[in-house]
């Protein structure tokens, strides 16, 4: 109760905060370069609600100036010897592998606290999330560092979330979301510059890493769930564990590394990587490639495919439902 009191009373601060866009756009004060990021931010708003068939929401209509970099915290846990996320459980959204504070010391407080319970943690600064509809979301500030159509991508990405959340249900719903920011993103600069456009070719380039980086992360969690599994407790320290995360990263200079067309990934390497790290690549970038073959399916429909993926709402797992709707939609076509 104490922890929902804490985030209820940092939400109500913040909505009380916000500033409609339409008065700040006409502030002498605020320099041109902030109002164009806010006047990029409604394009990609209505863009969503009109051409993507996104829910349509007064989110995204008014303005926050945080003064700090993050807008919330978010802390992260999983066991040492296996791949298995720590759980909390929320009103409304059920399980989710993580815990977010508006205070940054109350999450340090908290992954100490999970630290000395013997689990991993990955503690990381948070510049945009979603209410999911419950209240009308503002611009942040911390939003606002992004590049243009990283802006465009997360207003996209966490419309998505409001548009459609499938209860307890974490790692679906962010994959889902990051599938459909980037796809959004690729049709908003298709309209807004052309073909021809450079920030497009830079997207679809960016795209392409994240397909691969996808299939190369899944491939590894899965080989490194299957080591935890198979490796006996009588040879289980914690040197050979770090040795063997750390062969992710090699593998990821050796093979991956060299067909990377942008810089996306670049810092990979450099990580301090444990499983609970590990595990928010599986939350967003896990087997994109089941989203991919849907939409392609679908004839690269986004509405379409926003509906299909209404329909596994009620799924126990709805990313088993999704690999089953895709075959029975291949078997259709072959029907057909």
């Amino acid at each position: 109760m104490g922890y929902l009191m804490k985030s209820g009373y940092g939400q109500m601060q913040l909505l009380s905060s916000r500033v409609p866009v339409e008065k700040i756009l006409q502030d002498p004060i605020i320099s041109e370069d902030k109002k164009n990021k806010l006047k990029l931010a409604q394009e990609a708003r209505t863009f969503g609600e009109q051409t993507l068939h996104l829910k349509n929401t007064k989110n995204y209509t008014s303005y926050v100036e945080l003064g700090r970099p993050y807008v919330t915290y978010v802390v992260s846990a999983a066991a040492k010897w296996e791949l298995k996320q720590h759980q909390w459980s929320y009103p409304f959204m059920g399980k989710m592998p993580y815990k977010g504070y508006f205070n940054e010391s109350d999450a340090v407080e908290e992954e100490k606290g999970l630290q000395e319970e013997g689990l991993d943690t990955y503690m990381r600064g948070v510049s945009a999330y979603s209410t999911l509809g419950w209240f009308n979301d503002p611009i942040l500030s911390s939003m606002l560092r992004y590049d243009d159509y990283d802006l465009v991508n997360t207003i996209i990405h966490e419309t998505v979330h409001a548009t459609l959340y499938i209860k307890s249900s974490a790692d679906f719903n962010e994959r889902l979301a990051t599938f459909l920011g980037n796809k959004g993103a690729e049709q908003f600069y298709l309209k807004k510059e052309g073909p021809a456009s450079a920030t497009l070719a830079l997207i679809k380039k960016e795209n392409e890493d994240n397909k691969l980086f996808s299939t190369f992360i899944s491939a590894e969690l899965r080989e490194l769930e299957t080591w935890y599994k198979e490796l006996p407790a009588a040879e289980r320290n914690e040197e050979r564990r770090i040795e063997r995360i750390a062969q992710i990263q090699k593998n990821f200079i050796r093979h991956l590394q060299p067909q990377l067309q942008t810089v996306t990934y670049k810092k990979f390497p450099e990580y301090k990587l444990n499983n609970a790290r590990l595990l928010v690549y599986k939350t967003y970038m896990q087997d994109l490639q089941d989203f991919e073959s849907l939409y392609t399916l679908l004839d690269q429909d986004y509405a379409r495919f926003i509906e299909q993926c209404k329909s596994l709402e009620s799924a126990k797992d709805p990313a088993v439902s999704l690999k089953q709707l895709i075959a029975d939609l291949q078997n259709r076509s072959v029907a057909n």
